[in-house]
């Protein structure tokens, strides 16, 4: 197979009356899901797409939204999914540097998006429950041929805030729904639970590549929600639970407010991404669901995840596991050369899964690669002993403290196996003279209150007098993106300005 959409086509042809999605409003076949991408490829071509056409998907998860995803790949065009939720001058801005030609709605799974394709104008298009409006009449189509594999364009802000063109390419696509459906053991026996935004490469790759690959259903859902998560898991042969840290940690929050029993009678695998892993949420969840919580390290520039933990051999610690299958990785220092063994430095990524680069922008493209074909993560890490990796925390996210390194994910695990503690999280500040406050937001398991005293002996016996937050805030919630994933800048942005204070929880050294 060369393009992701022949993926569906040999499931349609193979197994036509299987159920692929069971979405609230009902189910769908992988003829009938067929058939959808057939009227969308159809309508796509009817308004002059071509391939290399950029085409904006306005969109939360839904039978129409895969559809889409689909039919681009067939007209060769590249599909650019925006989530539904963001406002309109994000979205405007994702259609603008994408050069977009036309704007799809999935109006008909999606409130947002039909406010969105009111404000647009958009029209109804052949596919029910999906309406679409012309961008610009002429985008410029692109003709290098190193860019003809790309299948889509996943545009993520990372650390900076400013959207960034990640263009994924089907090989990486079609590479890592196998190895995922492998590792996974997934089979026609096997459903999902699908809540992942198929705007990013999670859910593309880790929820509908490998579902497709392994014959697996997708239990699919536009949004997060613990009480719909619990019912599916009770009631509709859910085997399979994907998510990030915070989707884990707020399901443990309902269950413990609401004071539910769960039940998960089909359930053999639990993964979580995207995300540092809390050692103490890790014990939590394993001790809800009775097995292992499978983790994984992989990026947007990278189709799904270079590293993996193995079913067959569990870890009792936070490491990512093992590069999968044509994945390689480099612990690089700031000099360029790589790092003793258990040293922490930069990761280095390459194999079949990386960017094809980011969307004209050649400069932030050469920001990050290196010669041999590396790509420079912006990720720290170390290899363990037996050569698994262990993720740090991000390069530009270390803080650096009279004259010390700090790795905010040492910070957030200690921590986070205080009492009382839901979530945490560490952001550096800058002060006047150039150094660095530590900072810790702390969210709150329902009906706790915290001991600052008691927090303070525990940051004294446990971490170094540099290490320890200056200045430890209480929120209600962690900001995430749809996906998720926590959004530390605007907790630093509720740090600006920070006066300069002495740090009342060093205590003694």
């Amino acid at each position: 197979m060369q393009k992701i959409h022949q993926l569906l086509e040999a499931r349609a042809a193979h197994t036509p009356e299987a159920f692929f999605l069971f979405e609230p409003a009902g189910t769908t076949t992988y003829a009938a899901l067929q058939s959808m991408v057939d009227a969308a490829a159809n309508d796509l071509l009817a308004a002059g797409v071509r391939p290399t056409d950029r085409v904006v998907l306005v969109a939360e998860n839904c039978a129409a939204h895969i559809a889409l995803l689909m039919a681009c790949s067939r007209v060769g065009a590249w599909s650019c999914g925006v989530n539904a939720r963001m406002s309109p001058g994000e979205i405007a801005a994702i259609a603008e540097r994408a050069d977009a030609r036309l704007c799809y709605f999935t109006t008909g799974a999606s409130e947002a998006a039909e406010r969105h394709a009111q404000r647009a104008g958009a029209e109804p298009s052949a596919l029910e429950g999906v309406m679409r409006s012309a961008v610009r009449a002429e985008a410029r189509t692109e003709p290098d041929p190193a860019l003809a594999d790309t299948a889509a364009i996943i545009f993520t802000s990372g650390t900076s805030g400013t959207p960034k063109g990640v263009m994924v390419s089907h090989r990486g696509l079609l590479h890592f729904g196998r190895v995922s459906a492998q590792v996974r053991a997934l089979s026609e026996r096997d459903r999902a639970y699908a809540f992942l935004p198929m705007t990013h490469i999670f859910g593309i790759g880790t929820v509908l590549m490998a579902a497709l690959t392994g014959g697996a259903a997708l239990v699919l859902r536009g949004s997060f929600s613990p009480a719909d998560m619990l019912q599916a898991l009770a009631h509709e042969q859910v085997s399979n639970l994907l998510g990030p840290p915070t989707m884990y940690a707020r399901l443990l929050a309902h269950i413990e407010a609401e004071g539910v029993a769960p039940r998960f009678p089909q359930l053999r695998y639990v993964y979580t991404g995207s995300a540092p892993l809390d050692p103490a949420l890790k014990q939590r969840v394993e001790q809800l669901f009775g097995q292992p919580l499978h983790y994984g390290y992989g990026l947007s520039e990278y189709a799904g995840s270079v590293f993996l933990t193995r079913t067959e051999s569990p870890r009792a610690d936070t490491s990512a596991g093992y590069a999968v299958e044509g994945g390689e990785a480099r612990i690089v220092t700031l000099d360029g050369s790589d790092a003793a063994p258990g040293d922490t430095g930069e990761i280095w990524l390459r194999g079949p899964g990386l960017m094809l680069g980011y969307f004209r922008d050649a400069a932030a493209t050469a920001q990050v690669m290196r010669p041999g074909g590396w790509y420079a993560t912006g990720d720290l890490g170390r290899f363990g002993s037996d050569g698994a990796l262990f993720v740090v925390g991000r390069l530009k996210e270390m803080i650096i403290r009279s004259g010390f390194n700090v790795y905010p994910a040492e910070i957030e695990a200690v921590i986070g196996r205080f009492d009382g503690v839901h979530l945490c999280a560490v952001v550096g500040v800058p002060e006047a003279d150039g150094n660095e406050q530590v900072v810790a937001f702390v969210e709150l398991k329902p009906g706790a209150v915290l001991d600052e005293a008691a927090l303070r002996a525990h940051l004294v016996e446990h971490l170094s007098p540099y290490k320890r937050p200056a200045r430890i805030e209480v929120i209600d919630a962690m900001p995430t993106t749809a996906n998720g994933k926590l959004l530390k800048r605007e907790l630093q942005a509720r740090c600006a300005p920070f006066p300069d204070i002495p740090n009342r929880w060093a205590g003694p050294s």
